[in-house]
């Protein structure tokens, strides 16, 4: 198989960076992205303004290509997602050239000749990706290994508290938004529901408080699954990454000038829509009326549907790859930052075959751009037989300062490392 090509699925900043990798070890790969451009998810949150500066942002084999090209890399500073997109990551996918195909999107990946079940053979059979393009055409690629690189942004989590979709939530639709909004104008004097404890909670909330500064009818809720107010906030002076910390700032401050309304324990169980707006329910009886619109940003979870056929290996908590799901797990780590993770902790049953970048984490929240680098560098390496550079460990991460994930999902208290978070100032919520 040693002629045929390394597909990797999802030409977003991990599956560019992995084809990266993998130009400068001589390997043939094609990156299949079912966007009509590279990093069309990025895109979709071009808005949004990253916690990473340039240097944490750009991948080093990236980086050689692109040079090579004349770029020049970005100068310091925290770019939006349109920024990366423009000054990174669509000239990274030009120098890449045809080795990216868009508007492809991937159906299924098997090995040939062979479902799930077959045993015999299978290690020495190539992989068959399947795919059908923008016009509907089915295709299939055969590939010597496969780089699952897909995110999982086409996957948000809903509103409802148990991980599926509250009563009358699909009903209520066209009132639901489940990404960080842009342009909030047409909310002006409206009832504003953000479901969500973290960081794109946090940005939607302050993107919706500018708002409530300029027209002072607008009204914000704020509503937590969690008991207390504990890491919602960031890890402040103790976060390795400023802006992130500056955010969880700004949203506490925004709570102590009661431009917010915080409310806790509130778990989603029902959205009620009628003539006059939504009604929030949660689960033990109380109520949120008047809703014009709801933001859902309870984080994002993997699509497995496409690799139904192959043997993969998954944390059934986390839909993690098992092999990092323990040291990314929020249930058991509450402090600290996560480590490196490479080839060896990736590796899957169905062998040749890695989920990497966000994927990889599945539901755990604490994925970052550095994290993806260091895993493509590792498995493209595995790929070319450079099994001492697999190995070796390329990374050093930033600490969150930010302790507990759903560890404290019941805690009315704070977290153990963030400074305490008195709600001072916040309105009171009239539920009932």
């Amino acid at each position: 198989m040693s002629d045929l090509p390394v597909v990797v699925v999802g030409a977003g900043p991990q599956g560019l960076a992995a084809a990266a990798h993998l130009v400068e070890h001589g390997q043939d790969v094609l990156v299949l992205e079912r966007g009509d451009s590279a990093a069309a998810a990025v895109s979709e949150w071009g808005h949004v303004r990253l916690f990473s500066g340039w240097p944490e942002l750009v991948d080093a084999a990236a980086q050689r290509l692109l040079k090579r090209a004349g770029w020049i890399a970005p100068a310091e500073g925290y770019p939006t997602g349109r920024e990366w997109v423009d000054l990174y990551l669509a000239p990274l996918a030009k120098a890449l050239g045809e080795r990216v195909r868009t508007s492809t999107t991937v159906t299924g990946i098997t090995r040939a000749g062979r479902d799930r079940v077959v045993d015999s053979g299978r290690r020495d059979a190539m992989f068959t990706v399947h795919t059908v393009g923008a016009d509907g055409r089915e295709g299939r690629i055969a590939a010597r290994a496969v780089l699952d690189a897909s995110g999982t942004w086409a996957t948000p989590g809903p509103a409802g508290a148990d991980g599926l979709p509250a009563l009358g939530e699909r009903a209520a639709g066209d009132r639901i938004s489940y990404r960080i909004p842009d342009d909030v104008s047409a909310l002006a004097g409206k009832h504003v529901l953000v479901v969500g404890a973290g960081n794109s909670a946090a940005h939607a909330v302050l993107r919706l408080t500018e708002l409530a500064r300029t027209e002072p009818e607008t009204r914000v809720t704020w509503v937590l699954r969690r008991g207390g107010m504990g890491s919602v906030f960031g890890g402040g002076d103790a976060d390795g990454l400023p802006q992130r910390a500056a955010l969880g700032v700004r949203a506490r401050r925004a709570m102590e000038r009661g431009l917010v309304d915080v409310v806790t324990a509130f778990r989603v169980a029902e959205l009620r829509a009628d003539a006059d707006g939504v009604t929030a329910v949660a689960g033990d009886g109380r109520e949120i009326p008047g809703i014009a619109h709801v933001f859902a940003l309870t984080g994002f979870r993997p699509d497995t549907s496409f690799l139904s056929e192959l043997r993969i290996d998954l944390d059934p908590a986390l839909e993690a790859v098992a092999g990092i799901a323990a040291e990314i797990d929020p249930n058991i780590h509450s402090c600290g930052s996560v480590g490196a993770t490479g080839a060896r902790e990736l590796v899957q049953p169905e062998p040749g075959f890695f989920i990497v970048g966000a994927k990889s984490y599945g539901r755990a929240p604490t994925f970052l751009a550095l994290t993806g680098f260091e895993q493509v560098r590792s498995v493209a390496a595995h790929l070319a037989g450079d099994h001492e550079a697999a190995a070796r460990n390329e990374l050093a991460l930033p600490s969150t300062g930010v302790c507990g994930g759903s560890g404290d999902f019941d805690a009315a208290g704070e977290s153990c490392c963030a400074a305490p978070v008195l709600q001072i100032g916040a309105r009171p919520v009239v539920v009932g």
